[in-house]
């Protein structure tokens, strides 16, 4: 049955139907008492609030936006485009990327499909996220009528409260697909096919539901009756982070891009979302470093790799599987080669002058000639592996750190507690997990584990020797990022007596190495950064980690070998995580925050992944 807003249109097409010259038109989305034995933490901690753009200086803006002195790119980039204009796929021939004058791919093919639910893979450092921003902005030639969305930064601090914002930004949308449907029926006729996916985009858009969509998609996310009508300017910046998010999944773009979407999220909240992001049919690229999350959503895989961008189908465990066997036979064949035009040399250099000999040689020489033009099987070259490690220290004995009936609210008023008569303890063999909803406290119980925080009633016992080192959301924020690691390693460790090789060995032993030692920490990647954190961490030699979100940024091989070395160590461990498969690597205890206590999940992290599921879907919220 054809809706009545459609039969409309159809009228209006018959009455518009003169042929009219062809023009692709634009359509980019707008866009301390009653503590002992206060504890030594180390003094990288991150616990601060992060600086401000208005705190950092002109030049560290410049390079974190990448962008030159004069506000240019400083990206260069080359690219054909291959595919119909028209067409909602593309393909784009002999692209390259260049980034601050360092390579990331060259003369490769840069293709996406409409529907399809990439995953952008590659090491720290590798250029995913220069990636996106080059493609945000356009700088490779996609089609005009595709819109693009990048969710690289949070909602803008305004008088509306989340929901409000949404549904504003949708109208805002909505305008601007109707302005563009009349533009593109005045210049290029009723019969244009963009314009008919116009349409589709505004059918699918219907005003009459805004609120409902908005909400059931802010709520999903995290938010709640009260929040959900908080203004934007009160919230941190990873609630405003979730509010774009929102925006982004509510207009639907043709081309979303997606950079680590999960790292601001809860664990309830990164259930939603990948429940949320299976069904997604537009083109999607996600950059993830969660395995659990891009085997939920993707269908395909890109690989930038070799200054190439490689294409898996499949989720993440297919592209794992498939690269395997791809790298088996190539290593065969590769082997086999060799062998082949080990006995051809052989063979060649014994032929002596008997005249029969030399014709044969001859002949096997232009065999190998013809191997070589044809072009030799190359071997595999493997990722590159780093290992962390944190040093052996002294065992302290129990209770080490441990909290008894302990309350805490900010305000001190009763009615404002986050916790109460908490009894809870780690000692050097823990490795616990504390979950829940954001907003819980989890941080805060960090908080006031360390002492920055104090109780309101209740006593935190530290052991005398306890060494704390903390890793929070926004340690890598602390960094001089004018500086390079190199340099900021030294400057902050001055009083240990040491040459340059040894501090370089102590960033490489964290994948830092070459240039991301000696170019500035503001053009590094977030991942870069976070190693650097971690590489501050292990020099300062603490004995019991408190970890909040330490995977943010990390590649996957980075995440297993930050398991691998968690496990390792001698010390205790308190992690807050969003990553499931990191939490099933190396908790033993999972602790839930919620309702103003801890208590323990006698379950796995998969089943307790498997009861936030169930409860949302109770909920109606999948």
């Amino acid at each position: 049955m054809v809706s009545a807003s459609k039969a409309a249109r159809q009228a209006k097409r018959a009455a518009d139907g003169a042929d009219k010259p062809k023009k692709t038109a634009t359509s980019k989305l707008s866009s301390k008492a009653n503590s002992k034995n206060a504890s030594t933490a180390s003094s990288v901690n991150g616990d601060e609030d992060p600086a401000s753009d208005l705190e950092l200086n002109e030049e560290v803006k410049k390079l974190t936006m990448q962008e030159d002195k004069h506000g240019l790119s400083d990206r260069v980039t080359t690219g054909v485009l291959a595919s119909l204009a028209a067409s909602r796929d593309v393909k784009i021939t002999s692209a390259s990327l260049v980034f601050h004058g360092k390579v990331l791919f060259n003369d490769t093919t840069l293709e996406v499909n409409y529907g399809r639910r990439y995953g952008l893979l590659g090491e720290n450092g590798c250029g995913k996220t220069t990636l996106l921003k080059a493609i945000d902005k356009r700088e490779f030639p996609f089609p005009d009528h595709i819109d693009i969305y990048l969710l690289n930064q949070g909602a803008p601090k305004t008088e509306l409260g989340a929901l409000e914002w949404v549904v504003r930004e949708a109208e805002n949308e909505l305008a601007r697909l109707e302005k563009l449907a009349e533009d593109i029926l005045e210049k290029d006729g009723p019969e244009s096919p963009i314009l008919e996916e116009i349409y589709e985009r505004q059918e699918d858009m219907d005003p009459s539901t805004f609120h409902t969509r908005a909400s059931l998609i802010l709520t999903g996310l995290g938010f709640n009756k009260v929040t959900i009508n908080k203004k934007t300017k009160d919230m941190s910046g990873g609630w405003r982070m979730r509010v774009a998010l929102a925006k982004a999944l509510f207009v639907k773009p043709a081309l979303l891009l997606l950079d680590d979407p999960t790292a601001h999220l809860d664990l309830e909240a990164c259930v939603w979302l990948e429940e949320y992001m299976k069904k997604w049919d537009r083109t999607l690229i996600l950059v993830s470093h969660s395995m659990d999350f891009l085997n939920g959503v993707c269908t395909n895989m890109i690989d930038m790799r070799m200054k190439q961008l490689l294409y898996y189908g499949g989720n993440y465990d297919t592209y794992i599987k498939t690269r395997t066997e791809q790298e088996v036979n190539q290593t065969k064949a590769y082997e086999k080669q060799q062998d082949e035009i080990k006995h051809i040399k052989k063979f060649i250099a014994s032929a002596g002058t008997y005249a029969n000999l030399v014709r044969q040689a001859k002949s096997r020489q232009k065999i190998l000639d013809k191997m070589e033009a044809d072009g030799l099987i190359q071997p595999v070259i493997a990722d590159r592996v780093f290992t962390f490690r944190f040093a052996d220290v002294e065992k302290l004995p129990p209770p080490v750190l441990s909290l008894d009936d302990v309350t805490f609210s900010y305000s001190g008023d009763k009615k404002d507690n986050l916790y109460e008569n908490l009894d809870f303890g780690v000692d050097m063999d823990s490795r616990t997990a504390l979950v829940g909803p954001n907003g819980v406290g989890k941080s805060t119980l960090l908080n006031i584990f360390t002492g920055k925080l104090s109780p309101t009633s209740g006593v935190v016992s530290r052991h005398t020797h306890l060494k704390l080192g903390v890793y929070s959301q926004h340690s890598a924020e602390q960094l001089d990022l004018t500086k390079s690691s190199l340099d900021f390693v030294r400057d902050k460790f001055h009083h240990i007596s040491q040459d340059l090789q040894y501090w370089r060995q102590q960033l490489g032993r964290y994948g830092l190495t070459g240039e991301s030692q000696t170019a500035k920490m503001a053009t590094l990647s977030d991942g870069q950064k976070s190693r650097i954190v971690f590489a501050l961490l292990a020099i300062e030699g603490p004995n019991m980690l408190l970890l909040d979100e330490p995977t943010n940024g990390l590649d996957i091989p980075t995440i297993d070998s930050l398991a691998d070395a968690i496990n390792a160590f001698s010390g205790g461990v308190v992690v807050v995580s969003h990553d499931f498969r990191l939490l099933d690597k190396i908790a033993k205890d999972i602790m839930v925050c919620e309702h103003k206590t801890v208590r323990r999940w006698d379950g796995s992290i998969g089943e307790y992944k498997n009861h936030l599921r169930k409860k949302m879907s109770s909920l109606g919220a999948l």
